[in-house]
């Protein structure tokens, strides 16, 4: 097997490869498989909201890309498997897997209840991790270098109050995507995660509508950039550490924060 990837003049492009998006149904996971199809990828999209999957795959095919629907919950290894077996079946390989499907709970620590501990490690970490060792066992398989990119957050470099749950699992992901980049690196597969600022998104409209406005105002306030994000700036990133451009990264963890942190 050779490590080496592939070199094009246009290194953004993907064609011929296929892509595996989980959190597709809205959002920054729509963004992305909009994105990688755009880029010529054939895109197997996965999420539970049906209705939404469905939606994402008409846009993508009503541009003339190639999408599947793959109606799962991240908390199924065994759904999972099987979408992966999809996209790979006589034959094909499983080349990007972006791990972007995640869900938000807000409570004190005092208030925490270990349902609600448990429910966000089980789609926020356990749900990448399978996703990863399904991707790693898929791209191992056909002895093709592949690249996973996982999503964790600007809550892991500041403590936000009412985030606890939250800020732990994708505290987990981004140790998880440094760990699996020093195994997976010899077989060829680069590892990266994405941890965004605020993203207007639907699922931080649902976090506290009630605060909605005044939480972006702040995000302008302070970023450099004097705005919030949107779910195509997330997936600009995605795009990136799925293509060639960034052949020689991982295990790196990648900020499209609009400059409101700044970490080493």
């Amino acid at each position: 097997m050779s490590l080496t990837p592939s070199t094009s003049s246009a290194p953004y492009e993907l064609h011929g490869r296929t892509a595996l998006v989980t959190g597709a149904a809205a959002g920054i996971g729509r963004a992305t498989a909009l994105l990688l199809a755009r880029a010529g990828a054939a895109v197997h999209c996965a999420d539970r909201d049906t209705a939404g999957l469905a939606e994402t795959v008409d846009l993508v095919t009503g541009e003339g890309g190639k999408a599947h629907a793959h109606p799962l919950d991240v908390t199924d290894r065994a759904a999972l498997r099987a979408a992966v077996a999809a996209a790979t079946a006589d034959g094909g390989t499983l080349d990007i897997a972006a791990a972007i499907a995640g869900i938000m709970h807000t409570s004190s620590v005092a208030e925490t209840r270990e349902e609600d501990l448990d429910r966000i490690l089980a789609v926020n970490f356990k749900g990448v991790l399978h996703t990863c060792q399904e991707a790693v066992a898929a791209m191992t398989a056909s002895g093709t270098p592949g690249s996973i990119v996982t999503m964790a957050s600007g809550a892991v470099d500041a403590a936000q109050p009412g985030l606890l749950c939250y800020s732990a699992a994708k505290a987990a992901v981004v140790q998880l995507t440094k760990t699996l980049a020093t195994e997976a690196g010899p077989l060829g597969i680069r590892v990266n995660a994405v941890a965004p600022g605020w993203i207007r998104t639907p699922m931080t409209s649902r976090h506290d509508p009630r605060t909605q406005a005044q939480t972006e105002a702040a995000m302008v306030r302070m970023s450099p950039l004097r705005r919030v994000g949107e779910a195509e700036d997330v997936a600009r990133t995605v795009l990136f550490l799925a293509s060639d451009a960034s052949s020689f990264m991982t295990g790196q963890v990648l900020r499209p924060n609009g400059g409101v942190a700044m970490p080493w």
